[in-house]
């Protein structure tokens, strides 16, 4: 492969499929999903011979109309590392100005062409971040007129420091985005020194709460998951729902939306168990236990929620890819991508809840150990959450699965676009057409 550092305006010779993507949630103070930094890794190079991640990136943004942008962050905001070569090129211009944060690295040198260049692209409006600032600099203040928002890497700095540089750049009215943000600690941290944005998997690390008991609602929704497994009559499944009141009107808004394309309204918990068939049925109870149960907070995004459905939506693929024709198999897959996260739904260790609900060995393996099949493609979907993890560690994983990174760019990317669905989904039902199966076709035809 080539280098890609093109001639301005030239597309680097790399295709999408050469690379590997990992997505970092950003968070606002109120623990809103407010975008995604986005991190390509070259899949052809090992770390001996690495081509930085910014020529990953510069080819990527060539090719924008293959990556498919909103797939990858829905309506959210993409943020996205570019160094000199990619700000003074023209095919920056292939990235949407209202979709993207632009971050310049800390190892771009600064010169006067670049802030002139970085000037014409504020005004042609995109936004710009400056990427791991521990200390302020000459170069730093050249850009900060120019720039709106300063990441500050929170593993670099001790406390005194970190408040003496939120202080210093909230004086130049600044927004402060503190990233390797994995600790609840850190983030409370962060907010009292004025943090506004969070990056990192803080939010899917369970925080232990002694005593803690499990909401109404959400025992329900296990109840009737168990119910499902015993296969018991769908009378007995409808009776259950019907005792919570809002678990019922959140089905029967979801049998009602356009993807299931039904002429006539459903306006009954038994029409709509057997319109959605019980797959579906179980798919949308595990989906549900993450969703906000609280009133201010139903129609916002939950991180977790939309963390739990990509996961299993990648675990699915991956298994329809490399055992096709194995229905229950990508359907246990499903449910380890779900369940891989109750830990840190219920604030309850994993063993702990594992003794309240009866699942397979092979399904107890991969949430503990992360053994097994299951816990190998968990251990993959988890790697592109990741912004340590080396193509090579990459590479080993998917050798050892026997699946191509093209295979995989091209899962990572439906799993995706079908994790942000759900979450419009189960905001604003009515008002937005949603692929409750990527690709997948009639639904209700699907689980018959």
């Amino acid at each position: 492969m080539t280098d890609s550092s093109p001639d301005h305006g030239a597309a680097p010779a790399h295709h999408a499929h050469d690379f590997f993507l990992a997505r970092q949630p950003i968070l606002n103070r109120e623990q809103e999903l407010i975008g995604y930094e986005l991190l390509f890794r070259n899949a052809a190079f090992g770390p001996a011979n690495v081509n930085d991640d910014v020529s990953a990136t510069a080819s990527v943004i060539a090719h924008a109309s293959e990556l498919g942008l909103n797939n990858v962050i829905g309506s959210l905001h993409g943020f996205i590392n570019v160094d000199a070569t990619v700000l003074m090129s023209d095919f920056i211009n292939f990235l949407p100005a209202d979709k993207v944060v632009l971050e310049i690295l800390e190892t771009v040198k600064v010169t006067p062409e670049l802030v002139k260049r970085v000037n014409e692209l504020v005004r042609a409006g995109y936004v710009f971040a400056l990427d791991d600032v521990i200390a302020e600099s000459e170069d730093i203040a050249q850009l900060l007129p120019l720039v709106k928002i300063i990441k500050i890497d929170v593993m670099e700095l001790d406390s005194s420091k970190l408040l003496k540089l939120s202080v210093h750049f909230k004086r130049a009215q600044k927004m402060l985005l503190a990233e390797k943000v994995e600790t609840v600690e850190q983030f409370r941290d962060c907010v009292t020194f004025g943090f506004d944005y969070f990056q990192g998997y803080y939010f899917a690390k369970p925080v232990i709460l002694q005593g803690k008991k499990l909401e109404a609602s959400k025992i329900v929704i296990m109840h009737i998951l168990t119910l499902l497994v015993r296969n018991v009559d769908n009378g007995e499944i409808v009776r259950y729902i019907k005792r919570d009141v809002a678990l019922s009107l959140t089905l029967l808004r979801l049998v009602n939306t356009p993807v299931y394309g039904f002429m006539k309204h459903i306006d009954s918990l038994g029409q709509a168990l057997i319109v959605l068939g019980r797959r579906q049925l179980k798919r949308w109870m595990q989906i549900l236990l993450f969703a906000n149960t609280e009133k201010d907070k139903a129609h916002t995004l939950s991180p977790l929620l939309i963390l739990a459905a990509t996961r299993g939506k990648m675990l699915e693929l991956i298994t329809e890819k490399i055992r096709p024709g194995r229905r229950k198999m990508s359907e246990i897959a499903f449910t380890v991508g779900i369940m891989s996260l109750v830990d840190a739904l219920f604030g309850m260790p994993m063993e702990a809840i594992l003794t309240q609900i009866t699942v397979s060995a092979e399904i107890r393996d991969a949430l503990l150990f992360r053994t097994g099949f299951y816990g190998e493609i968990l251990q993959l979907a988890e790697a592109t959450e990741k912004a340590d993890k080396t193509p090579e560690q990459m590479l080993e994983l998917l050798n050892g699965l026997q699946l191509s990174a093209e295979d995989f760019y091209e899962v990572e990317t439906q799993a995706f676009e079908w994790g942000n669905n759900i979450s419009t989904n189960m905001g604003h039902v009515p008002e937005k057409k949603v692929e409750a199966e990527a690709g997948a076709g009639n639904v209700a035809e699907q689980d018959s």
